[in-house]
Parts: structure tokens; sequence; C-alpha cells
């Protein structure tokens, strides 16, 4: 109750106002929930009740907090006031105790809501502030690894947390399953999302997963595991290709080998093979004088037995006259042997000079 008293002084005249407590009240609002976590698509109830000492139905009105404040409904009791704004045609829904339900949640309708309530005897308008929050569920995360398998000591292994859809997302990881410890060689992106473990050890075999979580929904990835091994391990040099540049270089050996063994033959001279001919009858296998003689299975063995030769000039030592005559070959089956004509010898030996001389000879008898 207001009183106004009037008091003269000097024929100048004041007002004092008074207030006192009278049967005027204000309207009391509250909200059970202050935070309204909404899903793309989806509705949202922005609940709050009122209290007043009048029985009229009062004034509500909702305002969606901008800049300049868009104002999303008004009423008289549960009667819409007005016209509604295009973007909330078929979405807005009031209750009597003043709760507004919001229907397909688009991600703009997320903000911080002003509800005004007031009734016509009521000196004081009540007012309650109920934020909405709008996301999109996020999706199953997936580790990404450059490499399953690293040596120890590796500089740095990079482990990245990636996901399909979602909004607002927070990253964490799990090592074996645990959230991971503070220690100085793992490193965190600003957002969490990539891991990298810097001076890799041991004791960082294990297996690693991320989550991925907003206001509505949390997911976690699949366990990926993380091969460490030492340095010396036999498994790494098989693993890291060793057993493949061994074979290439074996390879490589082998077919240098093969080129370089090749016959080298003098300048000027044939190098393909020819049969052991004769000097006198080339339809002949050879014959010497009868100092020696070849069993009729040994010498057609020989004829046939298809080996061949180099053809190259086998040339005589010089003979000196004081030299002792060479001793008549024996007919055994190594010296048959020795009587083949091999390529480039250093030196001829005995058994090898004396069918060159018995052809000299049969040269000179005929």
């Amino acid at each position: 109750t207001l009183t106004f008293f009037q008091h003269s002084v000097k024929q100048r005249s004041a007002f004092l106002c008074v207030f006192s407590p009278g049967a005027a009240s204000s309207v009391n609002i509250t909200s059970p929930w202050p935070v309204v976590r909404g899903t793309l698509g989806g509705s949202a109830l922005l609940s709050v009740r009122y209290s007043s000492s009048s029985s009229d139905r009062p004034v509500i009105k909702w305002q969606l907090k901008r800049y300049k404040p868009v104002t999303v409904v008004q009423s008289i009791g549960t009667d819409v006031i007005g016209n509604l704004r295009p973007e909330y045609w078929g979405r807005v829904h009031l209750f009597e105790n003043g709760s507004l339900l919001l229907r397909y949640l688009r991600l703009s309708d997320e903000g911080a809501y002003e509800v005004e309530i007031s009734i016509t005897d009521d000196t004081f308008t009540g007012e309650k502030l109920v934020n909405l929050t709008v996301d999109v569920p996020v999706s199953k995360p997936l580790v990404q690894l450059e490499a399953s398998s690293v040596l120890e000591l590796t500089e740095l292994v990079t482990l990245n947390c990636t996901h399909d859809s979602g909004s607002k997302p927070v990253y964490g990881w799990l090592k074996g399953g645990k959230p991971l410890i503070n220690d100085s060689r793992l490193l965190l992106s600003h957002d969490q999302k990539v891991l990298t473990i810097a001076r890799v050890l041991l004791s960082d075999d294990d297996v690693y997963s991320c989550t991925v979580e907003n206001p509505i929904s949390n997911m976690k990835s699949l366990p990926i595991r993380l091969n460490v091994y030492r340095r010396s391990s036999l498994y790494i040099i098989l693993s890291t290709g060793g057993i493949f540049l061994l074979i290439t270089l074996v390879t490589v050996c082998a077919y240098t080998n093969v080129n370089d063994f090749k016959l080298d033959f003098p300048e000027g001279e044939d190098d393909t093979p020819c049969n052991y001919i004769h000097t006198l009858d080339p339809q002949r296998p050879p014959h010497y004088p009868s100092t020696f003689s070849l069993p009729a299975s040994s010498l057609d063995s020989y004829v046939h037995s298809g080996r061949r030769y180099p053809c190259t000039t086998v040339r005589s030592l010089p003979t000196s006259p004081h030299s002792p005559s060479p001793t008549p070959p024996s007919s055994s089956p190594s010296h048959l042997r020795s009587l083949t004509r091999k390529p480039r010898l250093p030196a001829l030996s005995h058994t090898e000079e004396l069918p060159v001389a018995q052809d000299a000879s049969i040269h000179s008898h005929i």
C-alpha cells in the first residue's frame, strides 16, 4: 500500500511516499531442470511451475534470449495471443502451469529461454531462465594407427580418434581399459583427439581405445593393439624386410658368379665348343703308334661319348736336345682321360705332351 504525505515548508510542497506490505504479491516461478538436453529432431520440455495468491488466468510469455530477444509464444492461460513466428508453427505447446513443449528440435533452437508470468491482480511479474541444448548423438569412434608394430625407442607414434557424426564431442583415451596416467611422453592435442607417444618404451605395449561423448550420448572404440619390440629381436629383423633383403643379395651374388664363370677365350679364337677331331682323319677317332692300344669297347664309348671341348690349339713345349725321352703312356683309363684337351691350362703335364709329340711323328712318317 502506498501512502502519500504532504508537508508544506515556506509555501513549498513536498510529498513523501511510504511503502507498506499489503495484500499484493509477486508470482513465484520454479523449474526442476534449469538445463534441458535435447536431441536433434526430438522434443524438449521446458518445465516450470508458478504460484500466486490470485486465481485469475496468468499471462505467459516465452522468449529466446538473443542479442535481440525472440518471442516464441505469448498466451493467456493456454490460449495463444497473436500469431506465431513461421519457424515455430506446429512446434510449440503450452501447459497450464506455464511449461513449454518444443517439438522437432533444430540446432538453432539451442539457447537460454526466459518465461514471464503475470496475473492481473498481482503487482510484480515472475521470471525464470531455462537453458536448452540441442545435440547430435555421437557415432562409434575408430582409432587409426599408422603402424601397429614399432621398435623400442621409436621417436613418435601417433594414434588418431575419428568418428562420423556427433556435436560437441569430448575425447578421451584408455590404455588397457583404464584412463591414461599422467606421463610426459604422452602428448594430447588441444582437443584430445590425437594421442602421440614419444620415445616408445616396452611398457607402451598394450591395447588402446578412445571414447567420444557429448551431453546426450557417449561411445567407445574397439581396442587396437600397439606392439613394441626390442631392437635386438630376430623377429624385428624378419618383420622389417631383413629376409627379403637377404634373398635379394643371394640372388644377385649367384647371378654375378654365373656370369663370371664363363670360359674366357683368347681374342681371335672361336669360343664355340667342338668335338675332338683327329689330326689326320676327321672321321676317325684319335690313333697313336702301337705303343699302347685301346680296347674296342672303350674306343667305341669314347667316340660316342658326346663330350665337347673348346676348339683351342694346344701348343707343345719346345723339346730340349738333352731332355729325356718321354715314357710311353699306359693304357689305363686314367691315362685315357688325360688325352682329352682342356681349355687354357697353365702348363702341360707329361701325359698330355706325349700325344702331341706322337702326332708330330705321324706327320713325319707320312
